[in-house]
């Protein structure tokens, strides 16, 4: 048997997600959940940075100063690799969020793909850059919770453990 069929993804639901109010499990909590989720993936980010950042710098050094250059642009993608590969990795989570029992899926109820990962992280990176946080107030105005960034790239966050409950 192929492996790599039996890990196909499985869509949570078929057709739009289910509203908020119909299926409340698929979202309770979800805004603070989303919240602590990212202030851990904050801490994961910061660290790695920071390792990259001295290997870097030692990598600039060694070559007299001319890998220099490379401090910078390795430490500006580091937030865009973690939330790209970890978003559209097997899990559809970063480590933030599946420490709160949070996941990812496309609109259809897929997980999503690279590609929708990475439109879904430069979304959020320049519209929080552009708006300092106020655009995740959008999340305040719909039942689902979604953030323009998700509105953007079709996907939606639910908690993972009502999509593993019976009937789900």
């Amino acid at each position: 048997m192929d492996s790599s069929r039996s890990s196909l993804p499985v869509p949570a639901w078929t057709g739009t997600p289910p509203d908020a109010f119909a299926d409340p499990a698929l979202y309770g909590g979800i805004r603070s959940r989303r919240i602590f989720g990212y202030l851990v993936d904050l801490i994961l980010i910061g660290l790695i940075t920071v390792a990259l950042w001295f290997a870097l710098v030692l990598v600039g050094v060694l070559s007299f100063g001319l890998l220099m250059p490379l401090v910078p642009l390795g430490v500006a993608v580091v937030p865009t690799l973690y939330h790209t590969f970890t978003v559209g990795g097997p899990r559809s989570a970063t480590p933030g969020m599946r420490l709160f029992d949070v996941t990812v899926r496309s609109w259809t109820g897929e997980r999503p793909s690279l590609l929708q990962a990475f439109l879904l992280t430069v979304t959020f990176l320049v519209s929080v850059g552009v708006t300092g946080f106020l655009i995740l107030l959008v999340s305040l105005f719909n039942s689902r919770g979604r953030t323009l960034h998700e509105l953007l790239s079709g996907t939606v966050v639910v908690r993972h453990s009502a999509l593993e409950r019976p009937g789900a």
